[in-house]
């Protein structure tokens, strides 16, 4: 169903390592490497088909083989650049992919090139977004530097003092931007639990099955309630008393450690909303057919029409729409999203949208099956 392959000259280290990064993330989303993913290392000619997913990743060198980047260029193959350091593009990289965004390996290493390599693909979004959970009177300082750390790697990152816009409806953006977060990022403090706002943060995401990465201070005992999240636990020297902020190796690692639990996080809640949808289709008679490249879950229902579902996880927008329609233009296409906790206001024009748009349909994941039952007369 996809198609990936590594270009340049990476070394083997870079190769093996790379390797076992995609083949552990893809596992989540129920995908095997070398069977629904093809991997090809260093080939002459890439040649994806037309109608998989395909992405590709070149590792610079001043004397990296070029092979066909031109042709896959020409036919939109996304090429992800990785170069050793930011100031060397113009030494490792071929003229044909320097306007492109590189990465580069020695600020995030395999770990970040693979997601970026997934991301190119479509099994993770382009949007990567983190909410950090913290009680101002004990974690304000150490908040404010891992927002500016995760900022730098690319993440959109919510925090109460800086995404809500003065009269907004503090209480429902926050929900809504919490459902749009791959990952919660709890500042466990000792009193974190004390509050009836970062306790209840903490159990939304649970509740709308958003993993939760939780960064425990030296003195604050762990919850039983926090058991099924990942954990980065910070040692007494790697919170400066004084000041509150934390080590830079700890920043570091808990970046590191993010980004996992943020491809983690997506493929859970994907996989759950599939096994959503199969039951709902399963309920009325119809049957789950297959599932395909761009998350598409083919659907026959009780009459025989066929149907792809794709199911969206986070906050859906007018791109995912357009997606849908253009990923499936002769087939009727459904979005399956989840509107717990949702603002009003975007519920409203996700309405708004969807009467106006007939090629691909809204459905929200709790009413799928009362949908798809009347799908013919809608």
């Amino acid at each position: 169903m996809y198609q990936l392959a590594v270009l340049g000259s990476p070394t083997q280290e870079q190769i093996d390592h790379l390797e076992r990064l995609v083949s552990d993330a893809i596992q989540l989303f129920g995908l095997r490497l070398r069977h629904e993913v093809s991997w090809e290392i260093r080939p002459a000619n890439f040649s994806p088909e037309q109608q998989k997913s395909a992405a590709a990743v070149y590792y610079g060198s001043p004397n990296a083989p070029i092979a066909n980047i031109d042709h896959l260029l020409r036919n939109s193959i996304p090429i992800l650049p990785v170069v050793s350091d930011p100031g060397q593009v113009s030494i490792e990289i071929p003229n044909q992919l320097r306007s492109f965004n590189c990465l580069a390996y020695n600020q995030g290493g395999a770990g970040r090139v693979a997601t970026a390599l997934l991301e190119c693909v479509g099994l993770l979004p382009r949007q990567r977004r983190v909410f950090v959970s913290y009680r101002r009177t004990e974690a304000r300082e150490a908040a404010l530097q891992l927002f500016d750390a995760f900022s730098s790697r690319i993440f959109d990152v919510f925090l109460d003092t800086h995404g809500i816009a003065p009269a907004e409806d503090f209480q429902a953006m926050l929900w809504h931007r919490l459902c749009d977060s791959d990952v919660l990022v709890m500042l466990d403090t000792p009193g974190y639990f004390d509050s009836r706002w970062t306790s209840a943060e903490f159990g939304r995401a649970l509740a709308k099955g958003i993993s939760v990465l939780r960064v425990g201070w030296p003195d604050s005992t762990p919850s039983v309630r926090t058991a099924t999240a990942s954990r980065a636990e910070l040692l007494p020297v790697e919170v400066d008393k004084a000041t509150g902020k934390l080590a830079d190796g700890a920043v570091e690692r808990i970046c590191h450690q993010l980004e996992t639990v943020r491809s983690e996080s997506q493929a859970v809640r994907t996989v759950n909303l599939v096994s959503n949808i199969r039951n709902a289709v399963e309920s009325i008679g119809g049957q789950v057919v297959g599932i395909g490249p761009n998350k598409a879950v083919y659907i026959k229902l009780p009459d025989g029409r066929n149907l792809i579902a794709y199911p969206t996880v986070g906050v859906p927008t007018s791109s995912t729409l357009h997606d849908a329609a253009t990923y499936s233009p002769d087939t009727p296409a459904a979005v399956i999203y989840d509107h717990v906790g949702l603002h009003p206001n975007w519920l409203s024009h996700l309405d708004w949208l969807g009467s106006q748009i007939r090629t691909a349909r809204w459905v929200k994941a709790a009413e799928a099956g009362w949908q798809f039952a009347d799908w013919e007369t809608q």
